[in-house]
């Protein structure tokens, strides 16, 4: 049975992430950073606020209260006294309008981060990969809507939705280097759109699906295994607090939004996930 019970009622929310010492997402284009208190009940706490759209942040080990995050049209740092340091901002001279989308970092430490026109204009997507010396390169492009990507937990590969065409693809991917393999399709959506991402400790992909209500589990083989059905449209990011999946949605686009719109859900699963890896710049170590 899915749950919510904070008031909290947000215009895109999405980047959810369990980093082992609590849970934090984004109201994207508010350039909201929050956090979920302990407490149910509670409202969200605001961690920061950008000027610019907020895709989605991970911790950065050895610096308490640090984020790196995808926002505006690249990746910068946000520190504990507030301020901001841009490491890039490769969409910045783009011919058409962009902003980073989602974002993670993967087991071994780098962080990987897509971007999308406002508009959604075909192909005019990108991956981008922050190496650890802060170093930001575009590795994949001719993506539309690009979400994710979720590392599998020994970060040998990651799935990446592309969410205008209904597709996900799994990328194998070097964890020394960090260098791509090989991609092929894992899963094809004909409904809604694969949105967030997550795998659990036994490589299954819980998916939120855009505009049908629901969150799938999908087992490594790229086979349905279960559907949990939510009071909201569009759920747009997942992460798993060990045994439980917390669930964000979006009230973005709905001319009439229903009272859950936009709420943050959990629910209890049988499958446990890790906690969100962190970024980890040259010189900080596990």
């Amino acid at each position: 049975m899915t749950e919510t019970l904070r008031p909290d009622r947000l215009e895109l929310g999405e980047g959810i992430r369990w980093t082992g010492d609590g849970v934090v997402l984004v109201d994207i284009l508010a350039g909201r950073l929050l956090a979920a208190p302990d407490e149910p009940t509670a409202p969200l706490r605001e961690l920061a606020r950008l000027p610019v759209p907020l895709g989605a942040v991970a911790p950065v080990a050895g610096r308490p209260g640090s984020w790196i995050a995808a926002a505006g049209t690249g990746i910068c740092l946000l520190t504990h006294d507030g301020s901001t340091r841009w490491l890039a901002q490769p969409e910045a001279d783009a011919r058409t309008p962009m902003r980073m989308n989602d974002a993670t970092a993967d087991p071994a430490g780098r962080f990987w981060a897509g971007s999308m026109s406002y508009g959604a204009d075909e192909g005019a997507g990108s991956l981008y990969r922050v190496d650890h010396d802060g170093t930001v390169t575009r590795v994949l492009d001719g993506i539309t809507v690009p979400n994710g990507p979720a590392f599998t937990p020994d970060g040998t590969a990651f799935y990446l939705a592309d969410s205008a065409r209904g597709i996900v693809r799994r990328h194998e991917v070097d964890p020394e280097t960090g260098a791509l393999g090989t991609a092929r399709a894992f899963v094809t959506v004909a409904e809604g759109s694969p949105d967030g991402m997550t795998v659990d400790v036994e490589g299954a992909v819980w998916m939120a699906v855009w505009g049908t209500g629901t969150v799938r589990r999908y087992l490594p083989d790229g086979t349905l295994e279960r559907t949990v059905r939510l009071p909201a449209r569009q759920p747009a990011g997942v992460c798993l607090e060990g045994d439980v999946l917390h669930i964000t949605s979006a009230r973005v686009g709905l001319t009439e939004p229903g009272s859950e719109d936009g709420a943050l859900f959990t629910v209890q699963v049988d499958v446990p996930g890790q906690p969100a890896a962190a970024y980890r710049p040259s010189g900080e170590t596990e």
